[in-house]
């Protein structure tokens, strides 16, 4: 079997509903807690495909989180390999500050559930399954397009939503992993974040269960078709 390894930050933050969608692709997967383990093992860098989760700090607190640094090591190496990437919210930005890009505050919280506006190129991308989904957004900061990047959705308060480069990497600042049947682990979790952004996380949980099965389909129809090409990608290099 190929072997998928994901650097996770919080434990409830995990691969969720793409579970079941990696193992219909071959991959085994394999969880690295990066806040206590050691990031850049041989094995991370060798890795089939790496995920890099999300999590509830910066991906520029490096200073307040030395352990960031190993992981923006360990993305610059895959990406000087041209090696899988799949990264998600904290992971995104930690792949753009890796390829030279800004990650910043945007000055609010966008959290809830919220349809993408897909650019030309995501339309034409994995992505293109989630034209007008509702996907779960949770985050203060955002990324800016790293050189030679392609944007590929947006939202009114965050215009970079995601963006890939080459058929190698996948970098997407909302949540489509989170299982809406788990939805209060996170409501939990982020207790105090909902609570200081004046959210109600009994809207939040109607929205899980509102969007969670048209969610799921379309979560794995992106996974699936990005997996696809870049199984394909990897073919025609090998």
């Amino acid at each position: 079997m190929k072997e998928a390894i994901a650097l996770r930050h919080v434990h409830f933050e995990d691969v969720g509903i793409l579970d079941s969608l990696l193992a219909s692709h071959g991959y085994r997967l394999r969880y690295i807690d990066a806040t206590i383990e050691q990031a850049d093992t041989a094995a991370a860098e060798q890795a089939d495909l790496l995920i890099v989760l999300g999590g509830p700090i910066g991906a520029y607190d490096e200073g307040l989180h030395p352990f960031l640094l190993r992981e923006l090591d360990l993305i610059a190496r895959r990406l000087q390999q041209q090696r899988p990437l799949l990264g998600i919210c904290l992971g995104a930005q930690l792949i753009a500050r890796a390829l030279g890009a800004e990650v910043a505050p945007m000055g609010l919280k966008e959290i809830g559930y919220a349809p993408l506006d897909l650019s030309t190129e995501g339309r034409l991308s994995p992505l293109a399954a989630l034209e007008g989904q509702p996907v779960l957004h949770w985050h203060g900061d955002q990324f800016a397009i790293p050189p030679g990047a392609t944007c590929l959705a947006s939202t009114p308060v965050c215009p970079h939503q995601a963006f890939s480069l080459g058929a190698h990497v996948l970098a997407l600042q909302f949540h489509l992993e989170a299982d809406p049947a788990r939805i209060n682990q996170w409501l939990v979790g982020h207790a105090c974040e909902l609570g200081q952004a004046g959210i109600d996380p009994r809207s939040l949980r109607e929205q899980a269960k509102r969007f969670g099965t048209d969610l799921r389909s379309a979560a794995h129809a992106v996974m699936s078709n990005w997996l696809d090409k870049l199984e394909a990608s990897q073919s025609a290099l090998s």
